[in-house]
């Protein structure tokens, strides 16, 4: 939903040169092209970060840990990467143990749907919303303006917060709402 939902909005919008996805599976990339939300695709990772501006990790925490354990070595000296993710704190620790060079800053934007897949992604879903954004203290001031730019190419309003403000925050607003819904 929101790789999907992000690659669309920049397509749509025509917010930078070329759009790449980056998919496990064939078919979900071959979906993506079709609906003309990226430009190319392809399952090889280092194919896809290859001359990447920006990388954005739209997956579950887990994963995006996982992948940022892999990446540092195909991404390019002075490339934002910046993510999706719904807690910051482990995701910028594991930012901050990307290569020197590499620009790290933790992203959040505050929407999403009760459902997921690049099926129900849209172009306008962060239209008016919140974009946090998480520098660490080795993002540089052109990364963090860069990831403000990600946000307003999308429409959304970008808020720098600390992993730590922000994952409190979170778990006030929308985590424990949940588990309590869970629970009922």
């Amino acid at each position: 939903l929101m790789g999907g939902s992000l690659a669309a909005a920049l397509s749509a919008r025509q917010a930078c040169r070329r759009v790449v996805g980056v998919a496990r599976r064939r078919v979900t990339w071959e979906m993506a092209r079709d609906l003309r939300f990226i430009d190319e695709g392809t399952s090889d990772l280092a194919a896809g970060l290859q001359d990447a501006d920006v990388v954005v990790l739209a997956l579950p925490v887990a994963e995006i840990l996982a992948t940022l354990g892999n990446i540092g070595r195909y991404v390019n000296l002075d490339c934002l990467v910046t993510d999706v993710g719904s807690t910051k704190g482990a995701i910028c620790a594991a930012l901050d143990r990307l290569p020197a060079g590499v620009e790290p800053l933790g992203g959040h934007p505050m929407c999403g749907k009760e459902t997921s897949g690049l099926g129900v992604a849209e172009p306008g879903l962060f239209e008016g919303r919140v974009w946090v954004l998480c520098p660490l203290a080795r993002t540089s001031p052109s990364a963090l303006e860069q990831g403000r730019c990600l946000a307003q190419a999308v429409g959304a309003r970008p808020v720098v917060l600390d992993p730590e403000r922000h994952d409190h925050a979170v778990a006030a607003v929308s985590h424990l709402p949940y588990l309590l819904a869970v629970a009922l």
